[in-house]
């Protein structure tokens, strides 16, 4: 065995694969990292925010910005991803005190569920009430076009079908209860708030609502695993958000989420368009003001 970080270990197999034991994460462990942290920054945030591809812009509209690379950060993992910065925000957004992810983590980078899911755990201890989940999606929906913005109101988390999930192994009750109830993941009452500030802001016309699925990447997915997708009932589908509001949920946070459809995924058999992630940034880049002002409103109208 060798000690990573206290409370977390790996085992060494023969072939010299490291397989990271996600229960062994403990919550002293997590205090210890957010110490780390608050002894760093002046800010005590209340709210967080996870930006998706692209969308890392609005990390840059805080004000009085405290920021830690994540490799400074004593067991974060890092950010490999085009378009995820990799950093820690903290600061001041419309007159409220919010920390944002300026990338995320993601399985297909080669880490476990787990400890993709493991900032929005360091947010609870930093203090943080409501998380804001952001992602770049593939419309499934034929009714969404190419820069909607979906509200999400569920999720399918195909990967927590193989029984991955960041939840997996030993449950520690000071985080949450063993079998937390997922069904009420999407706050409603933001939701709701989204689409009326939406509608303020001249976006209204914009403004989608459905369920993301999750799953595991990298590869785009084939058309019948789209068609698939779409007959289960997704409308739009991407390779994260959702072990990241599982784990928030977990823990007690309030949680709200939307998609930016970046691309019309392709599920035609005879077309030759294929999706890639050069086009998933350009229409994030194009839609970037937009996002940051319905964010950054939605922000300053959450109460706690």
């Amino acid at each position: 065995m060798i000690e990573i970080m206290r409370g977390t270990s790996v085992d060494v197999e023969g072939d010299g694969t490291v397989r990271e034991d996600g229960s062994k994460y403990s919550y002293e462990s997590m205090e210890s990292l957010t110490d780390y942290l608050l002894k760093r920054t002046k800010h005590r945030p209340l709210i967080g925010v996870i930006c998706g591809s692209g969308m890392g812009g609005l990390a840059d509209m805080l004000e009085d910005k405290e920021s830690f690379p994540y490799h400074e950060i004593p067991g974060f993992p890092t950010s490999t991803v085009a378009g995820h910065k990799g950093r820690l925000v903290f600061g001041v957004l419309k007159g409220v005190t919010t920390v944002c992810m300026q990338g995320r983590f993601h399985v297909y980078e080669g880490y476990s569920l787990w400890k993709c899911a493991m900032p929005v755990r360091v947010m609870k201890l930093i203090g943080v009430k409501t998380l804001i989940v952001t992602n770049a999606a593939g419309g499934l929906n034929p009714g969404f076009r190419v820069g909607d913005i979906m509200l999400i109101k569920d999720h399918i988390n195909f990967p927590g079908f193989a029984g991955d999930n960041p939840l997996r192994g030993r449950n520690d009750e000071r985080w949450g209860p063993r079998f937390p109830a997922i069904n009420n993941a999407y706050d409603l009452q933001l939701r709701q708030l989204a689409r009326k500030l939406a509608g303020e802001l001249g976006l209204g016309e914009y403004i989608q609502e459905g369920v993301y699925a999750m799953v595991g990447g990298p590869s785009y997915e084939t058309v019948s695993e789209l068609r698939a997708l779409r007959t289960l009932g997704a409308d739009a589908v991407g390779m994260s958000t959702a072990h990241e509001v599982i784990a928030a949920r977990h823990c007690g946070l309030r949680v709200f989420g939307l998609s930016l459809i970046t691309n019309e995924c392709v599920m035609d058999y005879d077309v030759q368009r294929s999706a890639n992630h050069a086009e998933v940034l350009d229409t994030s880049n194009r839609r970037k003001s937009d996002l940051e002002k319905l964010i950054t409103n939605l922000v300053a109208n959450i109460r706690h």
